[in-house]
Formats: structure tokens, sequence, C-alpha cells
């Protein structure tokens, strides 16, 4: 079953042998900004969940880390 990881050490991913590689925000707060206002903040994670969601829909060969 295909999955992906949404991250804030992208290098530690890659390191244990993560395929598919979904960056997150940061270290203190990976799926979110508490600085932003709430609305943001839901189109901040939409966006990763997203992400993450074509990363698992997306075909590989190797490691991948899906920055966009």
């Amino acid at each position: 079953m295909p999955t992906s990881q949404i991250c804030t050490i992208t290098s530690i991913a890659k390191a244990v042998g993560v395929f598919r590689i979904v960056p997150a925000v940061g270290i203190p707060h990976p799926l979110g900004d508490p600085t932003t206002t709430p609305a943001m903040e839901k189109i901040l994670r939409r966006g990763l969940v997203e992400r993450a969601l074509r990363a698992v829909a997306t075909k590989i060969e190797t490691q991948t880390i899906f920055d966009i």
C-alpha cells in the first residue's frame, strides 16, 4: 500500500528509506503556523494533506520529495 510521510526533517526520512516525503512547515508546528489566522491555517493544512494525497497517488521508482 503506498504511503507518504509529512515530516519536518526530510534528511531523516530519506535516511530511513521513506519513498514519498512531504516537507512540513516547521519542527514545533509541522502541520500549521499558530501565528496566522484560522482561515490561513486551514488553507495551509489542507494544502499539506492534498500534497500528501498526490504523493500517494503518484507512481515513483525512487525516493521523492514532494515540495509542490
